[in-house]
């Protein structure tokens, strides 16, 4: 098994008894997780991998938001307590965490009614309320969130990624989508380099990643929100609409507006956001997606190709989503 953990030193610490089975969850991009079964029962074992979230007080602040929260009654999956009383536990330098087993399945927008698709949004307004009540307030009520992109750099990512995608032999049709996609998008933040967000937005604790890979569904419900390591302070607004693109995107690249108009008006009503809230969220993350070229990043800089599979429909909604702005935003504020 690769990157096989460190199950006995583990299963000590967590007196969880002794490994039955371990085989990785392929599902993910970002840390390594194992489906473990022991002596004892079924777990879900989390590898914190990515050095940008791997810190063990950040995981130790994550995991007592998801502790508060269950006290609360919202769907996650509190980690288990050691035998030091920690819930991160360190061996051979690499963090840690080990959750009960959660049975369940992954749903995207596409295989959601119109009434779960307003029992998502309400659920991502109880988790922002929520958040709220058991997280310390920020320093400032509405702190700045980070500049939005600036056209110019984009222009010279764009052109740094046209480099590297000709550079690429033998040409293959990833490369033909790249090229054509980066020249679009040249010529659509050219003709909308006047529309670039001003900053100002207020921030609120977030989940931070709220996608169809960290919601499990038993049946029709909710049965757990995992994966908190994006937890932070950031607009919330943004958060709902973000995870909205991501739920509800089509393979070509549209959003599914009526499930849209469900979702936003349950997660208004529960989070308390308002319509110009929401407007101003779509605007920004609009900016941002035709700013936004990670996937292509990954693919050439780095020779990562998990999230190639995404690409074509993801490049695709930022055209749409400029041709269709007015429409969007209705979807989502009205």
């Amino acid at each position: 098994m690769p990157h096989a953990p460190p199950l006995e030193p583990l299963l000590r610490q967590y007196a969880a008894g002794s490994a039955v089975t371990c085989e990785p969850v392929e599902q993910g991009l970002l840390n390594r997780g194992y489906r473990l079964r022991t002596t004892r029962g079924r777990y879900f074992l989390k590898h914190h991998f990515d050095p940008e979230t791997a810190d063990p007080v950040a995981i130790a602040r994550q995991h007592r938001a998801t502790q508060r929260l269950a006290a609360l009654g919202v769907p996650v999956a509190p980690p288990l307590t050691g035998r030091d009383g920690r819930t991160v536990a360190v061996v051979g330098g690499h963090a840690y965490a080990l959750h009960p087993w959660v049975e369940g399945r992954h749903r995207d927008g596409g295989q959601l009614t119109t009434t779960q698709c307003e029992r998502l949004g309400a659920l991502l307004g109880v988790v922002h309320a929520s958040l709220e009540r058991v997280m310390p307030r920020p320093t400032r009520a509405c702190d700045e969130p980070a500049d939005s992109a600036d056209p110019q750099d984009t222009f010279t990512l764009i052109d740094d990624l046209l480099t590297r995608v000709r550079r690429h032999h033998p040409a293959d049709s990833f490369d033909e989508l790249a090229r054509h996609r980066l020249l679009e998008r040249r010529a659509l933040l050219e003709q909308h380099a006047d529309r670039r967000p001003p900053h100002g937005a207020c921030v609120g604790w977030v989940h931070g990643d709220f996608h169809p890979f960290n919601l499990l569904y038993k049946g029709d419900a909710p049965a757990a929100i995992v994966d908190w390591d994006r937890l932070g302070l950031r607009p919330r607004a943004e958060e709902a609409v973000r995870a909205a693109a991501i739920f509800f995107v089509r393979p070509a690249g549209t959003l599914d507006l009526p499930k849209v108009r469900a979702y936003a008006h349950a997660y208004r009503r529960t989070a308390g956001a308002t319509p110009s809230q929401l407007a101003a969220a779509v605007h920004r993350v609009w900016w941002e997606r035709l700013n936004d070229f990670w996937m292509l990043r990954w693919h050439y800089e780095r020779g990562d190709t998990r999230a190639d599979p995404q690409f074509p429909a993801a490049s695709a909604l930022a055209v749409w989503w400029t041709r269709e702005y007015d429409a969007v935003c209705e979807a989502f504020a009205s």
